[in-house]
């Protein structure tokens, strides 16, 4: 279905972002950063009739407490990363088909005080030989991980996708210094964001490389944030956003996509076929635009060389020509087209890609202050989540 210019963004809200010592539980955050969006948007939280909720909590649970008598739409994706934009996608196909008026896409979690190993004695082990973690679904990715993974000692996002920054530095050359201009971008854009975690810890080149390994190829900086906090996006039909309090933000279009196959990167013909390489040229087309008619791009960030295949995946630029593309500061604000202007997964904040979406929407309606993009009129944010599922939205004001 096209979709395109009949859903529209009414509200956006968020917690604080932080670093524990916090005694809130994730849904007592999501709920605040509801109740941010609506009040941003001049609704009622009971007005919301359609709630997309992260993986692992209940829309149920979400609407009993926030007074919604009627829930209309509800679905939950899981697509890791990639589900706070693919829920944008699921909202204005909801709304666009009359199956509710204001659905509220909601991501957040905590991301550091619940997630971070703690010290002291290690867990007993469960009682199921080989079983995969309580904290993860079984699913095809994770027993495969399990199955395939684990007993090479390979359990861990930041290793996984180290497999592909070496094939792609072995095959085309990258750079360090090509990786590392992501890293100093986002930080530099989180020095004029009062949110981001990371202001007043600006970063250099020399700090970049000099830095400590994670796992090979990734050093520190390559690597996003560990954060607590929640986000939230309300998406409307636009004829009921007319007499809201914001400038509605169209979504000219979404779509999703997965590599294949999606639960194992070592059996793939093409590494770097990623899930966005399907999903990019169908929202352009929807929107009737091209990659390179964008005012801004908000790409997901868990690491920097994820922003990098995104690029490649979206028509950037071709693979290995990262170089040319982000010189001289090209995505830095004032340059060619900036990415990531709050910040990002790496120097904001790790909210599963929601943030991204807040600020594509504040951009679009000249909210941003210092970081503010000029004349912003079109932009894109896109989301990646397990072995390489992408999502991606096309904006305007």
């Amino acid at each position: 279905m096209n979709f395109s210019d009949k859903a529209v963004i009414t509200g956006v809200g968020e917690t604080l972002y932080t670093r524990g010592g916090s005694n809130k539980s994730s849904v007592h955050l999501m709920l605040e950063a509801i109740r941010n969006a609506a009040a941003d948007a001049g609704l009622r939280p009971s007005e919301l009739d359609g709630i997309i909720p992260p993986s692992g909590i209940f829309s149920e649970e979400l609407a009993a407490n926030l007074g919604i008598a009627d829930m209309r739409y509800s679905v939950t994706i899981l697509t890791g990363g990639a589900s706070a934009v693919t829920g944008l996608q699921d909202a204005a196909t909801a709304v666009a088909n009359g199956l509710a008026n204001h659905v509220c896409v909601v991501g957040g979690w905590k991301g550091y005080s619940a997630l971070r190993p703690k010290p002291g004695p290690k867990r007993k082990p469960q009682s199921e030989p080989g079983a995969v973690p309580k904290a993860l679904a079984k699913t095809a990715m994770t027993l495969s991980i399990r199955d395939f993974y684990s007993p090479y000692g390979v359990t861990l996002p930041v290793q996984l996708y180290g497999w592909l920054a070496t094939r792609h530095r072995q095959l085309y050359g990258t750079q360090p210094e090509d990786t590392g201009a992501i890293a100093i971008a986002a930080r530099k854009h989180a020095q004029l964001n009062d949110k981001a975690l990371m202001k007043g810890q600006e970063l250099t080149m020399e700090q970049y490389l000099n830095a400590r390994w994670i796992s090979e190829p990734f050093r520190l900086y390559d690597c996003c944030l560990e954060t607590d906090g929640a986000c939230a996006i309300i998406v409307s039909n636009p004829e009921r956003a007319k007499d809201l309090a914001k400038k509605p933000i169209y979504i000219a279009g979404a779509a999703e996509g997965h590599p294949y196959p999606a639960d194992d990167i070592a059996a793939r013909p093409d590494p770097f076929q990623i899930g966005l390489s399907f999903a990019a040229q169908k929202a352009f087309d929807m929107a009737g635009v091209k990659v390179h008619d964008m005012d801004f791009m908000q790409i997901y960030d868990c690491f920097t060389y994820v922003v990098m295949l995104q690029m490649e995946a979206m028509g950037l630029f071709e693979r290995g020509g990262i170089t040319d593309y982000v010189k001289d500061g090209a995505i830095e604000l004032g340059g060619v087209c900036p990415i990531n202007t709050h910040g990002g997964l790496l120097s904001e904040a790790h909210v599963a890609g929601a943030n991204h979406i807040v600020e594509a929407t504040r951009q679009l309606r000249g909210e941003c202050g210092e970081r503010q993009v000029k004349n912003a009129k079109l932009g894109l944010v896109t989301g990646w989540g397990d072995l390489g599922d992408g999502s991606i939205a096309v904006l305007h004001n």
